[in-house]
């Protein structure tokens, strides 16, 4: 027998089971089995996916802290491989999985003791073992009584827990600064009450009181005050609640900063200060982790006066700040002179959105075009969101680009995000976002942007298709679709250099990638004096597009920049070299089961894909079809891809795809005609008239071919 080293009640082993919990063990087992589910164990960072964190658990078993048992995002971590953390084992499955969760504990002293779990029996850590002496490691049950007061904080000097801005966790305060006294008044405003400065309470339980005289310091000065005690008033942008402090994002006319504020582990400071109260807080400028951030000893909401004061200063350099410089072309294209005002104002949108700090999401279709688009709004938003922000994960929470299927941003591309955007406002406080859509257009998005409408979020638009929606915040589309066959990119790349002239030199080649055939002279000489000559850009647009068939809902933010901008010239011939091999042989297979057919003198080409094409991998049934009618369109002007349930329509003469769905619906009423007409010509009908939506089709066009 033994005795618990918490409390001195005799066990079998070194802890009672009330105070299993109290201790962190260091395991030295070899299997998942050997855990005990409950207990806190120190582990080792061993990688990440998009779904968590797995950590070893001594050498030989490794578990997963899911990203749900996280109080923070996943992206926000800046852990690194074989960092130590310290986890729950929450439960040990039958065929070795570990499940882990989250400890706002995180160093071996946060812990009343600390032991070692052996499969032949739990023993004490040698430190313990040796010193005898401590919480853990005494002997008298009184000895550790006494240990443990010793060990606790003194009342009014709250430890002040770990978060992901590296403060450190659960810690006495012991320099001095705004630190709480035994009536909870902090270190600050006692100077101020000694100085004779006037100072203004702050809202109940907040533990300090800020001085009303000390002079306000702008965000962007705060580098050169590192261990000053400052004063700085804004706008709070988001609060974060973490295992420790909260922590208030405020931004004035200069920046935003992190403030951490703490009340006691994981309890909201200041509860009634929410996201767009303008406040004043003063504390002292520390740097964690490479981050700027003021460790708050008070708080004060303003009002009156001087909230008027600080917001009309906010909105002055807001608007300055915001309105972007004439918008000077990338080349000579008509259609972007005609758009240079929307282009102007959405430039603006953007800028605005990022010094506000509201998430900009990029929506774009998963194609060359959409992708290459939205890489160019994210090229430029990405250093001006670094810029604004001082935490180094900044351009994780406040921006995002996200790839929509076919084009269209329908009820469940709209569901989703709207589901996100709410989730981030509920736990973050986060604000809503702009949404930028790229290459996005057709009838079937209307319902989508509609949802988005009903909670007032801002929405913008750019691509070579209108999109009819209503309070759009802009509308950047060329009032004639065949225009210069101006592409989204093409618009989008314009709009980059508004929202940051100072990566313009980055967009000069993206133009000319977006073109399949007919680049226009001046954007692939843009390209040229950029470097990217035609082979260059034909092996980027291959790479691109056999990237964007891949989990087409990802952004792949690195990959895709490194074959855009970091100049990857092997990369991009690899992936172009697959992308014409797989292309090739796809298309080989395809004509050599074209059924040709013949209507009022057209030629039209019908492909089963449902048959003679691999659905589900590269090349994409869209992107065949397109590469198909170009090698064959000298022959056959019109080409049917026809699916399960939709047909695809490539074709050179003049069809209009309402039109045609029209006839078709005339001819096979009971099929369920609909026209989706977005990054191509689709229209979708019911499996049971197939056969029947073949013949319509096939008639139509050869009536309104011209």
């Amino acid at each position: 027998m033994g005795s618990c080293i918490i409390c001195g009640t005799s066990v079998d082993g070194h802890i009672c089971g009330s105070h299993e919990e109290d201790v962190v063990f260091e395991f030295e087992g070899s299997r998942a089995n050997q855990l005990t589910p409950g207990r806190f164990y120190e582990g080792a960072v061993d990688g990440f996916a998009d779904f968590g964190v797995f950590v070893d658990i001594g050498d030989s078993v490794t578990g997963l802290l899911h990203r749900s048992e996280l109080d923070t995002r996943l992206e926000s971590l800046d852990w690194d491989a074989g960092e130590t953390v310290y986890v729950q084992v929450t439960d040990v499955h039958d065929n070795g999985n570990v499940d882990l969760a989250w400890s706002i504990r995180q160093s071996p002293r946060e812990f009343r003791g600390e032991l070692v779990d052996d499969p032949e029996g739990d023993r004490l850590a040698e430190a313990e073992a040796d010193s005898g002496t401590g919480a853990a490691g005494a002997t008298d049950p009184n000895e550790r009584a006494a240990a443990d007061s010793a060990a606790e904080p003194e009342t009014g000097s709250p430890a002040v827990a770990d978060d992901e801005n590296g403060s450190d966790a659960t810690r006495t305060r012991t320099d001095g600064n705004a630190d709480a006294d035994d009536t909870g008044t902090s270190a600050s405003s006692t100077d101020a009450r000694e100085s004779g400065t006037t100072a203004t309470p702050t809202n109940e339980g907040s533990g300090g009181l800020v001085a009303a005289e000390r002079e306000r310091v702008p965000i962007d000065d705060l580098e050169s005050r590192v261990g000053d005690h400052v004063r700085v008033e804004g706008t709070v942008v988001s609060v974060r609640q973490t295992g420790g402090p909260t922590v208030f994002e405020l931004r004035d006319e200069s920046g935003t900063v992190d403030c951490a504020a703490f009340e006691e582990a994981g309890v909201r400071a200041y509860p009634d200060v929410e996201t767009d109260a303008v406040v004043a807080i003063e504390g002292e400028v520390e740097r964690h982790r490479d981050d700027l951030q003021i460790e708050t000893a008070g708080l004060a909401v303003l009002d009156g006066e001087e909230r008027e004061e600080v917001e009309e200063r906010l909105e002055d350099a807001l608007a300055e700040r915001a309105a972007p410089d004439a918008i000077e072309p990338l080349a000579d294209d008509p259609v972007i002179d005609d758009l240079g005002e929307e282009i102007h104002d959405l430039a603006g949108l953007i800028r605005r959105a990022v010094l506000e700090s509201r998430p900009v999401v990029v929506r774009h279709d998963a194609s060359v075009d959409g992708y290459v688009a939205g890489a160019a709004i994210e090229r430029a938003t990405l250093p001006l969101v670094r810029d604004e922000h001082a935490r180094d994960d900044a351009e994780y929470h406040y921006f995002d680009r996200r790839p929509v299927e076919d084009g269209i941003y329908d009820m469940d591309a709209a569901t989703r995000d709207v589901t996100r955007m709410l989730d981030a406002n509920e736990r973050h406080d986060e604000q809503f976002p702009l949404f930028v859509f790229c290459g996005v257009g057709s009838a079937q998005s209307r319902d989508g942007l509609s949802l988005l409408s009903v909670y007032g979020v801002e929405r913008a638009v750019l691509g070579d298709r209108a999109l009819d929606a209503d309070d759009l915040a802009a509308h950047v589309t060329p009032a004639d679709r065949d225009a210069g066959a101006t592409t989204a990119t093409a618009i989008a790349a314009n709009v980059a250099a508004g929202v940051n002239p100072e990566v313009r030199d980055d967009l000069d080649g993206l133009p000319a990638v977006s073109y399949w055939e007919d680049t226009p002279e001046a954007y692939a000489d843009l390209a040229s004096e950029a470097g990217a000559d035609a082979d260059r850009t034909r092996d980027v647009r291959g790479a691109i597009a056999l990237v964007a068939n891949y989990q087409a809902y990802e952004d792949k933010r690195e990959l895709v920049a490194d074959l855009l901008f970091d100049g990857s010239e092997s990369l991009a011939e690899r992936l172009a070299g697959q992308f014409r091999e797989k292309l090739d042989a796809a298309i080989e297979t395809a004509e050599a089961h074209l059924d040709q057919r013949e209507a009022d003198g057209v030629t039209v080409a019908v492909l089963d894909t449902d048959a003679f094409t691999h659905r589900y991998d590269f090349p994409p049934t869209d992107l065949l079809c397109d590469e198909l009618h170009r090698r064959t369109r000298e022959d056959t002007p019109v080409l049917l891809g026809l699916g399960e349930d939709e047909l695809l329509l490539r074709h050179t003469g003049d069809l209009d795809l309402d039109t045609v769905a029209e006839a078709i619906a005339e001819r096979a009423p009971e099929a369920g005609v609909t026209a989706r007409a977005a990054r191509d010509d689709r229209i979708e009908f019911l499996l049971g008239e197939r056969d029947a939506v073949l013949d319509a089709t096939v008639a139509a066009v050869g009536e309104q071919f011209d």
